[in-house]
């Protein structure tokens, strides 16, 4: 189990890329906090005050922004892929 800190922040629950990015942390039993920004201005607000205007973002630790559903980076920021940097396969998790 990590012990990172995971934040996403989501725009609705019907995103294709978000619900990606949950079951990613799901499948990895890897704890994380969901903010929707179109159900709450205020998680809209942070995520504004970090000059961030799409969704998902996820958030590791407070560190870099990961946008969109980018599994291996993601996976490297988490620790989960040691083998793997998060410029392999670049098109690793992402379907047409």
């Amino acid at each position: 189990m990590s012990n990172n800190q995971v934040i996403i922040y989501i725009s609705n629950n019907n995103s294709i890329q978000s619900n990606k990015v949950i079951n990613l942390m799901n499948e990895h039993n890897i704890p994380f906090i969901t903010k929707n920004v179109s159900d709450n201005t205020e998680h809209m607000k942070e995520l504004q005050a970090k000059e961030i205007y799409g969704t998902p973002a996820t958030y590791i630790d407070d560190q870099k922004v990961i946008l969109g559903y980018q599994k291996n980076k993601i996976k490297h920021a988490l620790g989960l892929d040691d083998n793997t940097s998060h410029y392999s396969s670049l098109f690793e998790g992402f379907d047409k």
